[in-house]
């Protein structure tokens, strides 16, 4: 089965597992056909997932991971004790685990094709996430504070698992109060502590609240710093800062 072959065969499930769906006529070609499948998984609700189209999936992304380049935490120099920074695409990072920021219902993002972190390590992660993270917040029986932790296996990522953390929201423009930054610091806390009770020995934090959610990027770094250099002082753990953007490279960079 080639490419295009498969993508056609995953969206026609999709598609017939969520008949209330009005889906315009799609091209034909690999790109559009993607791009469905893409958002056809950031729609669908948890419910049981087909063996023979979980196989299939994971074929395909399993590929498209390899197709990316992983990259290896060898790969990236110290910029202090323990510490490194990598921008760039954070489904790429083969390490223990990548810190994923969610929002309060834990079972990403809803939006077809949302530039957001949520979204796009769902998307690479595959339908197995949205239900590990479902089975995870039935069991809780409520929304997922802001500052705390949970951790899944990262299923078609090169990582090991994922650490999802919700990060506090701040109106545009406003800045961040005390209490908001504490809970800041606390997203931090909780994935490294989360990480150590699992035996994990490297963790690639992504930039928590700092994009949908308009925490400063400066404080939020500082933040992001002063939590970690704090844990490594008595914990042996390799941290990846994983920036996105030029001007949250910088800043790492300056304060490291």
């Amino acid at each position: 089965m080639n490419r295009l072959t498969l993508i056609k065969y995953l969206n026609a499930h999709l598609i017939r597992e969520m008949p209330e769906l009005e889906i315009e006529k799609i091209p034909d070609d690999l790109s559009a056909q993607r791009k469905l499948l893409r958002a056809l998984m950031n729609v669908r609700p948890p419910m049981p997932l087909d063996k023979n189209f979980l196989k299939l999936q994971d074929e395909l992304l399993s590929a498209e991971v390899l197709e990316r380049g992983v990259i290896k935490i060898s790969d990236i120099p110290n910029v202090a004790p323990n510490i490194k920074i990598w921008r760039g695409d954070i489904t790429r990072l083969e390490v223990d685990a990548i810190v994923n920021a969610a929002n309060t219902k834990l079972l990403g993002c809803f939006i077809p094709l949302h530039g957001c972190i949520d979204n796009a390590i769902h998307s690479a992660a595959g339908l197995q996430l949205r239900d590990a993270c479902n089975k995870i917040m039935e069991a809780q029986g409520h929304d997922e504070p802001t500052g705390s932790a949970h951790i899944t296996p990262a299923f078609n990522l090169p990582s090991k698992f994922i650490l999802h953390t919700v990060g506090p929201i701040i109106p545009f423009g406003r800045k961040p109060t005390s209490a908001e930054e504490n809970l800041l610091a606390d997203c931090y806390e909780s994935c490294l502590e989360l990480a150590a009770a699992n035996n994990l020995k490297s963790v690639a934090f992504c930039c928590i609240s700092t994009g949908e959610f308009h925490f400063p990027n400066q404080r939020a770094a500082e933040i992001a710093i002063a939590t970690v250099k704090k844990f490594l002082a008595t914990h042996d753990l390799k941290i990846i800062f994983n920036v996105f953007k030029e001007l949250d490279d910088k800043i790492y960079r300056q304060l490291l």
